[in-house]
């Protein structure tokens, strides 16, 4: 059984499918609130743009910085934002990570593209 995923200001069909949607309760250092997120998209019906910024900011209480690089995911029909593209999905690479302790930030991730679940309108199919 899946989900149809839709854009809530213009009501157009993201083409997103449930089967490349991460587990709710998967653990991303971003976190994962209020958000439903997803290993691959349909880029045809979005729009990427890149972002930017110095500016202090808080995701949880391990991630945080001064300067913020993502992507903003938007509806390519009303420009609306309905998420953003983050680079702490699953390591790349099948190794133990540095000294053995796990995978770091130096090891290339996968991106996850986070949807926030207010901008979008979910339906069972």
């Amino acid at each position: 059984m899946g989900s149809a995923y839709r854009c809530r200001e213009c009501g157009v069909d993201l083409n997103l499918n449930s089967g490349h949607a991460y587990p709710a309760d998967f653990y991303f250092e971003a976190g994962n609130k209020g958000s439903v997120s997803f290993s691959a998209v349909d880029a045809s019906k979005l729009k990427f743009e890149k972002e930017d910024v110095i500016r202090p900011f808080f995701e949880t209480l391990n991630y945080w910085g001064i300067q913020r690089k993502r992507t903003k995911i938007k509806c390519s029909s009303c420009s609306r934002l309905l998420g953003h593209v983050y680079d702490d999905g699953p390591p790349l690479t099948n190794t133990p990570g540095q000294f053995h302790m796990g995978p770091s930030q130096v090891i290339p991730r996968a991106p996850r593209f986070r949807f926030k679940t207010k901008a979008l309108t979910i339906t069972s199919v």
